[in-house]
């Protein structure tokens, strides 16, 4: 199955593609759609939008997965990041993919067997559960990466913990 993870931001919006059969996963694409945070956010909504836009229409996949919001202190920066979650929700849905939903504690705990990892040590599962050395240029590509792989390692799993379906 063709995978695309997701992790949303305003700055900074990583996508991750993979290929999984639950067991093995293989990288095809992976990278960051950056925005400046000095421009409108309903601007960097919208390039976040044509962005995933190409991506799912250059890598045709089957399902989506995205990082839950996480808990912040910060309100305004919850509700931006929510801003960008419901960019990609709608693309997932005009494209008529399934989506399901991932927190960031089940997603490190799938990769790295620990909920409490650190960005370096998921940086090194990722590179390690797909068998490349390829360098990506933010941890938001990485992290995409492991939203899509916890995705993939469910496959065998339909009512996994964690999941929405």
């Amino acid at each position: 199955m063709r995978i695309l993870g997701i992790d949303c931001g305003t700055e900074k919006t990583g996508f991750g593609v993979i290929d999984s059969d639950g067991r093995t996963h293989r990288l095809v694409e992976a990278g960051v759609i950056r925005t400046k945070s000095t421009d409108r956010l309903d601007h960097r909504l919208a390039l976040i939008a044509r962005d995933l836009r190409r991506v799912v229409s250059d890598f045709s996949p089957e399902a989506v997965a995205v990082e839950e919001v996480f808990h912040s202190v910060n309100a305004k920066s919850a509700l931006k990041l929510a801003h960008v979650r419901g960019v990609a929700l709608l693309l997932a849905a005009e494209a008529g993919l399934p989506v399901s939903e991932y927190s960031p504690l089940a997603v490190k705990i799938s990769v790295v067997g620990y909920g409490r990892a650190e960005k370096q040590q998921v940086e090194m599962m990722v590179h390690s559960l797909l068998g490349t050395n390829q360098t990506f240029d933010s941890y938001d590509a990485t992290d995409a990466l492991a939203v899509a792989i916890c995705h993939g390692a469910r496959l065998n799993f339909p009512v996994a913990a964690g999941a929405q379906r």
